[in-house]
């Protein structure tokens, strides 16, 4: 390298961090303008005006309004997804499930937080379930997800669910648990990163004995057997 011309690997450096400060500075405006204003009624340029910044500059990192809506999400299904594909072999479906979702979330607040303030995401969550347009966008992601997992499980336990039920039975029941789960959290007011984990543990650890169990106590059954007069 001729002495004085700058090192390649720096500008490169300097340009990723600026796309990603870019990119950041978008989700976020977007975010706020979207959870003060409502989705439909905040327009790209609304967004693009306070970042300062072009449409061609938001459609370079975002294909519309829904992708940011839904962009940290993405990143919290693909830290579950990347957990879930290095559970080892010896664990059962749910319990694999179980423990991707429970690590995934050790290092997810950190994450989370370093794109959009964790209350900013409480905030868009609840947004989400309040607007026709993005509960139907996210239950048709759900099924996407779903679809994934089922695909994953079924490989780790050598299942073509072509012909075995099990796999997309099993990832049914998981993911209602977790949307019972994030639905509650929806609903409180401790909108830490922490509570929803906790929540979604004690959630996701009353699964087994809620299918295979009978919740009323002896004397309620007794009381209500077709041979109680």
């Amino acid at each position: 390298m001729t002495e004085g011309q700058p090192s390649a690997a720096l500008p490169t450096g300097l340009r990723e961090r600026k796309k990603r400060r870019t990119r950041d500075a978008l989700l976020v405006a977007a975010l706020e303008l979207f959870t003060t204003h409502g989705y439909e009624e905040t327009t790209v340029d609304e967004i693009t005006d306070a970042v300062e910044v072009s449409q061609r500059t938001f459609f370079r990192y975002f294909a519309g309004k829904e992708a940011v809506v839904f962009a940290v999400q993405d990143m919290v299904e693909s830290r579950f997804l990347s957990e879930l594909r290095q559970r080892p072999a010896v664990e059962a479906p749910f319990e694999a499930m179980r423990r991707a979702v429970l690590c995934a979330w050790h290092s997810i607040g950190e994450a989370v937080d370093a794109l959009v303030p964790v209350e900013l995401h409480m905030r868009a969550y609840q947004m989400i379930e309040s607007t026709p347009s993005l509960l139907a966008a996210h239950l048709r992601r759900s099924i996407h997800l779903e679809d994934q997992v089922a695909e994953l499980i079924a490989r780790r336990e050598g299942l073509d669910m072509a012909s075995d039920p099990r796999p997309r039975v099993a990832v049914a029941a998981f993911s209602g648990v977790m949307r019972a789960a994030g639905q509650l959290w929806g609903q409180g007011r401790d909108t830490s990163v922490e509570s929803l984990r906790a929540l979604t543990e004690t959630y996701l650890d009353a699964l087994t004995p809620a299918l295979s169990e009978t919740w009323r106590a002896p004397q309620a059954a007794s009381d209500t057997s077709p041979n109680t007069r």
